[in-house]
């Protein structure tokens, strides 16, 4: 078989190990003969390739490893660049958040108007970066994890038509992980599904097992009742971190309309005002990711460099690392895998534009993707996702423009914020934050 080489974008990341010790114990089916890291971070890279080192080389010697911060010695001699930039880092991130709230607006990473910072942020980045692999490795697919991926997809699908890459997130991934353990399935590979929507925006029409039985009703009344909480006797465990509350509120999404299970990330569209008022503006989820994860991956990688030993244990392997390997690995083999990624519509949803970027099942195999017929979606979901790709399109035309009455309208249009001067008031002190990151707005 041939032995491929993969480069990790943003090197630096606390979900490098995790690829690595994926990639590492799929050398089966996905044989590789290169692992390179890089990152425009040396510090912070540093001490996560050290660990990935030391953990190649116990496990799989014969695999040559690399770590740079010079693109030419990164992208030279690639197949696949695995990206999972974050411009601006977790300072960025922080202020993403806290700003909306201080005007009573959704602070999320990735929805409203911490989505769309970050997406002015994160556009420069993917391109930079797709222009290196192209420059350097012209046969190579860039797979890209990189935040808001709605955004960034947009902005891709429009500036770089041509390239090959494939946008994907692993959110609905961890949702199917949850439904598969609610259902006592070994696995969600055991359930096909059928689903439309936008990144971080979307719903599972049909789910059935590979018998053939239908698997929605079962799902459903566990969702009625706990949402994705796996475990009833968790549901009203205290000790959880925001994600289980975000677990628990699907119940709410789903009472909105039954038809469909919905993303979870629609509680910050549709329930705007329960999740402000459920967040604490001096400590939200950026500070959370920094105090536990950050902090973990950081002290297990110092331990591994120390000690001189692989200590794999001490890191997990994420939904996202497994997600992109069997990315490429659809890729490589030309599986025809079928996947939940991001792609051009293109008549894949009948009824809406056909070039947003949505997200819906595809075949995977060497030549890319190909999305598959969804059909047409009801009224309520088409109005919401016509809104949500209209923001989209508008923070892509303010970033090619440079237009801050643009950027004003994709903040206003947004559902998470209930007035365009709050929307101004927002944006004006984004700007601020963001000098150096974004594009001049006129």
């Amino acid at each position: 078989m041939k032995k491929y080489s993969v480069l990790i974008v943003g090197g630096g990341s606390t979900y490098t190990p995790g690829m690595v010790l994926m990639l590492l114990s799929q050398l089966d089916r996905f044989p590789l003969r290169k692992i390179k890291l890089y990152d425009n971070d040396p510090e912070r890279q540093e001490v996560i390739a050290r660990a990935c080192e030391i953990i190649i080389h116990a496990k799989a010697p014969d695999i040559e490893f690399l770590a740079s911060t010079n693109p030419e010695e990164a992208y030279t001699d690639i197949d696949f660049a695995m990206a999972q930039i974050r411009v601006g880092k977790y300072a960025m991130r922080e202020l993403d958040e806290k700003i909306p709230l201080k005007y009573d607006v959704v602070g999320q990473e990735t929805c409203g108007p911490g989505g769309i910072a970050y997406g002015m942020r994160s556009i420069g980045g993917i391109l930079e970066n797709l222009d290196y692999m192209e420059k350097y490795s012209p046969n190579a697919w860039m797979l890209n994890y990189s935040n808001p991926a709605a955004i960034v997809a947009e902005a891709t699908r429009r500036l770089r038509p041509n390239s090959k890459i494939i946008n994907i997130c692993d959110m609905p991934i961890e949702l199917e992980n949850h439904m598969a353990t609610i259902l006592g399935l070994k696995s969600r590979k055991e359930m096909d599904v059928r689903y439309f929507g936008l990144n971080h925006f979307g719903w599972w029409t049909e789910i059935h097992d590979k018998a053939g039985n239908d698997l929605m009703p079962r799902l459903k009344e566990h969702v009625r009742k706990y949402g994705y909480v796996e475990d009833e006797s968790l549901y009203t465990d205290p000790k959880r971190d925001s994600w289980h509350a975000t677990y628990q509120k699907a119940r709410d999404i789903l009472e909105l309309d039954d038809a469909y299970l919905p993303n979870t990330y629609l509680k910050y569209y549709l329930f705007q005002d329960y999740v402000v008022k459920h967040s604490d503006k001096n400590y939200t989820r950026t500070n959370e990711v920094m105090d536990g994860r950050e902090k973990d991956v950081f002290t297990a990688c110092r331990k591994v460099a120390e000690d001189g030993h692989c200590h794999d244990d001490l890191f997990d392997v994420d939904n996202h690392a497994t997600f992109i390997v069997d990315l490429a690995t659809g890729i490589a083999n030309n599986t025809h895998e079928r996947m939940l990624l991001i792609t051009e519509n293109k008549g894949a949803i009948a009824n809406f534009d056909p070039t947003a970027m949505v997200e819906v099942p595809c075949l995977v195999g060497k030549n890319g993707i190909e999305p598959l017929a969804m059909g047409e979606i009801p009224q309520f979901q088409k109005g919401l996702m016509e809104q949500q790709v209209s923001v989209e399109k508008l923070v892509v035309d303010a970033w090619i423009t440079g237009s801050y009455h643009k950027l004003w309208q994709a903040l206003t249009l947004s559902k998470t914020v209930p007035s365009a001067t709050v929307a101004k008031q927002i944006l004006d002190e984004l700007i601020e934050a963001n000098k150096g990151y974004w594009p001049e707005l006129k």
